[in-house]
């Protein structure tokens, strides 16, 4: 990736996992057990995930978390250097490095089991690395570190002015201390469902916007929705793609629409190139291995 004037800058604070993946036309019952048809190692993780979203659609990215002193944990940080982000905020901790064991169903579907390994000992951001946050246009978070080390993120995201965007994901009760320090949430149904205990998409939004300033609600096929408090709620389709693999679909959505937000899209803008991305990622296999480069998902929206 090249860089050029005034090109956005994203620091992500999160989790980094190899993905252990199966592929098999069925998930398996309780005590069953199925033959598959693949089997992939792919560098994963929500935080990561974003982080390479973010760097192909054409962002200069710093990424800080843990990984373990293991073979994976050398893998996993050559991935995200090949992709050009900065891996100085990584830090090598004793012990094994996160993983996620992925099954993914003939339709697309997929069922995760993370182990966080690594991920679990972060705590926040050391001095050394705060300056890789201030120095960003916007700060991603994501829950697959202890609730402790996000909280800490989104402080110093406020405190440095740098906006924050959260992915509230895997779903858990969200503490007003993480909350009020929060630009941008980005759940999907799901999530927002749980946190609100609204299943209809903008009765969900509206009781978010009242502890957020800024909602993206994603809709799998039904697009994604948007909303700011005083204007009226933003609502783009997904594009009609055949799914071979959603796994990171959410991710590669998340890291895209905060790197078009940043360059100053509107964001319906926003939302029509994060679509683009996530389509592209989701007709192929692998979760960072999924990601489209900057031009390719260009040539989607002009075509």
């Amino acid at each position: 990736m090249g860089s050029w004037p005034n090109q956005p800058r994203v620091a992500v604070l999160g989790s980094v996992n190899m993905d252990l993946v199966a592929y098999v036309d069925r998930m398996p019952g309780g005590g069953e057990t199925v033959t598959g048809s693949d089997f992939r190692q792919v560098p994963g993780g929500k935080g990561a995930n974003q982080a390479v979203a973010a760097a192909r659609a054409g962002a200069r990215v710093a990424f800080l978390g843990a990984v373990g002193d293991d073979a994976f944990g050398q893998q996993l940080r050559a991935n995200l250097e090949a992709d050009g982000i900065d891996a100085t905020g990584l830090h090598t901790v004793p012990g094994v490095s996160g993983i996620a064991h992925i099954v993914v169903e003939g339709d697309g579907g997929n069922r995760i089991i993370v182990v966080p390994g690594a991920n679990g000992q972060v705590a926040g951001v050391p001095e050394a690395d705060r300056a890789l946050v201030a120095g960003s246009d916007a700060l991603l978070l994501q829950l697959e570190l202890p609730m402790g080390a996000v909280v800490a993120g989104a402080r110093l995201g406020r405190e440095m002015g740098v906006p924050v965007h959260l992915t509230p994901a895997p779903a858990r009760e969200l503490p007003d201390e993480l909350l009020e320090n929060v630009d941008v949430l980005v759940p999907n149904q799901h999530e927002a469902a749980a946190i609100t205990g609204h299943t209809e998409p903008r009765a969900a939004l509206a009781a978010l916007l009242e502890r957020v300033p800024e909602v993206l609600l994603t809709l799998g096929e039904d697009g994604s929705l948007h909303g700011r408090r005083g204007e009226e709620p933003v609502h783009v389709p997904a594009r009609r793609v055949k799914a071979v693999d959603t796994t990171a679909a959410g991710d590669t959505f998340c890291g895209s629409f905060a790197v078009a937000r940043v360059e100053g899209r509107t964001p319906r803008e926003a939302m029509e190139f994060a679509a683009a991305a996530a389509a592209i990622s989701v007709g192929r296999h692998g979760a960072s291995s999924s990601m489209a480069s900057r031009d390719e998902v260009e040539a989607l929206l002009r075509g």
